[in-house]
């Protein structure tokens, strides 16, 4: 009877998934290929709107300002992030407790709140609105996932080790690189794909502090809409999803081979 109820309830949980994410998804996938501008007809499948997509400089624009600014800002933020990381791990009980309470702040913080915070800190030191505020404000939020996400390795990395081959004559960086961070790699690698999805993602952070004219995939569609929606819009969105799709599944790829490395090891 009891498990009857949970397969009952892991269904419906199911549908309820489908039905209120998923299925409006692929209607706008399936969107993006019909050749009529309407939505309410399908006239046959056409790559008409991802051909002017491709055509519109507009777009263009945008599409590369969100990668570019994904990519530099997930990388820098991984950089710092790891350092931080291993500076925290150093440190007494007490003093990391209080640091990393300080860094997940920003994780409970409303989109709204971090940006026009950050958009009013650059307001009064001068800092004129450009791409590289966005740049700026993007490595600020993905900082605390990129630590979060490298820590737990940290933990689980055995000191020892690294100490041990500091009493081989190893140097502290030789040290590292050699023993830390084939351990930490899966936390760095997933941080790395955390920070870049975010960015990929964002809108209320890039709204804010954005300058005249410059536009990231996510801004583009607002002030689309705003106007009317477009069939363009739809072809854009999906590639949206398909990139961020491709790296969850690559992390979580990543993840599992990592993990079953280390059981083979083990065994």
């Amino acid at each position: 009877m009891i498990q009857g109820i949970k397969k009952t309830a892991a269904y419906l949980y199911l549908l309820i998934i489908v039905v209120f994410l998923y299925a409006p998804i692929i209607t706008l996938i399936v969107l993006s290929f019909n050749r009529s501008r309407s939505m309410a007809v399908w006239l046959g499948f056409s790559l008409d709107w991802y051909k002017r997509m491709a055509a519109d400089p507009m777009i263009i624009e945008a599409i590369w300002n969100t990668f570019f600014i994904a990519l530099v800002s997930a990388f820098i933020a991984t950089i710092i992030g790891t350092l931080g990381a291993i500076g925290v791990t150093g440190m007494r009980k007490s003093t990391r407790t209080a640091i990393m309470t300080f860094n997940n702040i920003p994780l409970l913080n409303a989109d709204i709140v971090i940006g026009i915070s950050l958009m009013i800190t650059y307001l009064i030191f001068g800092i004129s609105l450009s791409r590289g505020t966005v740049l700026l404000s993007h490595i600020t939020f993905s900082l605390p996932y990129v630590i979060l996400s490298v820590m737990p390795k940290l933990k689980q990395t055995a000191r020892m080790n690294y100490e041990a081959a500091l009493d081989l004559g190893a140097t502290p960086i030789y040290a590292f690189v050699k023993v830390v961070l084939p351990d930490v790699l899966p936390g760095i690698i997933s941080g790395f794909l955390l920070a870049f999805t975010m960015s990929v993602d964002d809108f209320v952070v890039t709204h804010f502090t954005r300058g005249a004219g410059i536009n990231t995939i996510s801004t583009l569609i607002y002030s689309q809409a705003k106007v009317g929606i477009k069939p363009t819009l739809f072809a854009l969105s999906t590639i949206i999803f398909v990139v961020v799709l491709v790296v969850l599944l690559a992390s979580n790829l990543i993840t599992n081979r990592k993990a079953m490395m280390m059981q083979r090891e083990v065994l």
